[in-house]
């Protein structure tokens, strides 16, 4: 599997892939949506990572890297929207872009690495685990912003 960064030529097959990360529904293709895609190529610390495998993308991450006050001023990085396509899962592709995450995380010089997940079902909670994260140095919270 091939690992890259996204570009603006990958927008809607990343938005098909992640029509499988809690049934997304596909957005509808307008200005306002390629602006925020630009703007999110742009900005500086965002990566959107790709795995690839015969030129169709398979899994892919954002990760964030945030500047940082605490922790001799060391950024930390934020991990979300981990995908793989359903035909391509068990086969190591979330856990390449994730290592591919924390190679960038390392050259970054972040102290740490986090991570969210909706999911509950204890496979998933253990691929993290094995994918070198832990779910007992922190509690996450989470507010939800009306639209």
């Amino acid at each position: 599997m091939h690992i890259r960064e996204a570009n603006e030529n990958d927008l809607y097959a990343l938005l098909r892939l992640y029509t499988q990360l809690h049934d997304n529904p596909m957005p509808v293709p307008d200005d306002a949506l390629r602006q925020l895609w630009q703007r999110m190529l742009r900005m500086d610390g965002q990566h959107a990572l790709l795995g690839e495998e015969d030129g169709e993308i398979v899994s892919s991450c954002v990760l964030t890297v945030i500047p940082n006050l605490t922790h001799g001023q060391r950024p930390y990085a934020l991990v979300e929207n981990v995908i793989t396509d359903g035909a391509h899962r068990g086969k190591g592709c979330a856990t390449a872009v994730l290592h591919a995450a924390e190679d960038i995380a390392v050259r970054e010089g972040c102290c740490k690495i986090m991570l969210l997940t909706a999911s509950k079902l204890e496979s998933t909670l253990r691929f993290y685990e094995r994918a070198g994260y832990n779910r007992h140095d922190k509690t996450a919270f989470i507010r939800w912003l009306p639209e």
